[in-house]
């Protein structure tokens, strides 16, 4: 069975074809720069040489007929039409409280995404529209919302509730959500697997770290904590994100510095992780460079971020009690097993000689399309 992913960013849409049944992916690619001037696609097929060309492609929408446009293209296409397809699974950051599994889309369910735009403003819109694309373009084929926020939605109430006052969550739903949580629901059962270990017996630390970063406390499969908040700018040093805080340096610096919401929202968000303190780049490659040549500000955001990883890591045992691995997981946790290496020397007395300290990479797509795989067989 045919299962198409689509994960639209705010100026890309990545896709990727699944046969989940013989474990093959036919082809993937990303559609990057939309919106702009000029848009490109970029195309692999199993087997064949990669495409890259320029596209015009103003919105989302237009983004889903390029994909279409390849996947059944005569030349160098794997589909003779769309109806192969038999389920499109999309990753949607945002689901609220309503959603604690992957759904089948329906006129509701769009209505909740629309609605929990409010909270993911640069997420949730462009996979509005890449579902509405799909919905036109793949007619009457199963689509499927695979939410960020779902993984997490196990969570008690007094992890999740924020110390302001309770009329706040009730009024705007104001509370620790949790993201990324695709990856972390990923490699908890990957290591379960790996470690020949029953899942509902498996405490794990999934740390997720790229661009983005957050890590999750996992007990039995189920999220009982995890770094990012309301929104992916609490927990860990990131790329470009501060991470934790103090609130108060935010009116602090609104009121010395003359910034508007927005503008400090951009600080936040996108000046500040590793690039705000290193002063050289978001990219762990580049930090690693400029220390390797003398640079002490990169440094300092190095060790802000082993810094954080390990005082999250410390934190979450308390909250386990008992940690049977410690996972380490997408662009920068798969590829610095130095960090790694780094981290189980510092916590081993912590965690004692039994916690296994594990890479397993990432694979959200393969998750979204197992999940639509199965609602697809259920309906």
């Amino acid at each position: 069975m045919l299962i198409l992913v689509i994960n639209c960013g705010s100026s890309s849409a990545k896709y990727e074809l699944f046969d989940v049944e013989k474990e093959t992916t036919p082809c993937r690619g990303i559609v990057e720069r939309i919106g702009e001037d000029f848009s490109v696609l970029k195309h692999e097929t199993a087997g064949k040489d990669r495409i890259r060309k320029e596209v015009a492609c103003p919105d989302h929408q237009t983004a889903i007929e390029i994909i279409k446009d390849v996947l059944t293209d005569e030349g160098g296409g794997v589909l003779s039409d769309v109806s192969e397809v038999k389920g499109v699974g999309h990753r949607v950051v945002h689901g609220g409280e309503e959603f604690n599994e992957s759904v089948r889309i329906n006129d509701a369910v769009l209505e909740s995404v629309e609605k929990f735009s409010e909270l993911a403003p640069l997420h949730n819109p462009p996979s509005l529209e890449g579902i509405r694309g799909c919905m036109k373009i793949f007619e009457g084929v199963p689509q499927v919302a695979v939410f960020d926020t779902a993984f997490h939605q196990s969570m008690s109430k007094e992890v999740f509730c924020y110390g302001i006052p309770y009329g706040f969550y009730e009024k705007y739903g104001i509370r620790k959500y949790g993201f990324h949580g695709t990856s972390h629901r990923y490699v908890s059962e990957k290591a379960a697997e790996l470690l020949g270990r029953p899942l509902e017996e498996l405490n794990a630390i999934t740390v997720h770290l790229g661009n983005g970063c957050s890590i999750a406390a996992v007990a039995g499969g189920k999220s009982v904590d995890t770094s990012m908040g309301f929104t992916p700018l609490e927990g860990l040093l990131m790329g470009t994100r501060s991470g934790d805080i103090d609130p108060a340096v935010v009116t602090f610096l609104m009121q010395r510095e003359g910034l508007s919401v927005e503008e400090m929202n951009d600080l936040l968000n996108k000046k500040s992780g590793l690039l705000g303190v290193s002063g050289v780049s978001n990219d762990m490659r580049d930090i690693l460079k400029a220390i390797a040549g003398g640079n002490e500000r990169a440094k300092l955001a190095y060790d802000i971020f082993e810094y954080r990883i390990k005082k999250y890591i410390g934190s979450y045992a308390a909250v386990l009690g008992k940690v049977d691995a410690v996972v380490f997981t997408a662009g920068i946790g798969e590829n610095m097993p130095q960090l790694k290496d780094s981290l189980e020397r510092q916590l081993r007395p912590l965690l004692g000689s039994e916690t296994k300290f594990l890479i397993i990479g990432t694979n959200e797509e393969l998750l979204i399309a197992k999940d639509t795989y199965g609602i697809v067989k259920g309906t």
